[in-house]
């Protein structure tokens, strides 16, 4: 099994990230191809990046994370905000959850 950082512009903190939404080799994040990973790390409380996003979509092609331009880009960054849109009712992230417990934050501010 291949380490997650054998995939072109993934570096240790997103193998990291991918990990503790147990996602653990290059291999997984292949055969779920780049939406259903990313939704992985969204849902276990990944803040959504853009260029995260599109450096994982240009990484599995095998390009360099800058290669995406013009309709293309344009087309991606639909996909990404359909995927941030489809998990917005993903779990708060830990810190999310004990800032509303303690009432830092107003109810629904998320």
């Amino acid at each position: 099994m291949s380490d997650i950082t054998s995939i072109p512009d993934l570096g240790p903190a997103t193998a990291r990230s991918f990990e503790r939404a147990g996602v653990t080799t290059a291999e997984e994040i292949r055969a779920l191809g780049p939406d259903t990973a990313y939704a992985r790390l969204l849902s276990s409380g990944v803040r959504p990046h853009f260029i995260a996003y599109y450096s994982l979509v240009m990484g599995l092609q095998g390009r360099p994370w800058n290669d995406a331009k013009g309709a293309e880009k344009s087309s991606l960054r639909k996909r990404f905000d359909a995927l941030c849109r489809d998990t917005s009712s993903s779990p708060q992230s830990e810190l999310d959850r004990f800032l509303d417990e303690i009432g830092v934050r107003p109810s629904g501010s998320m």
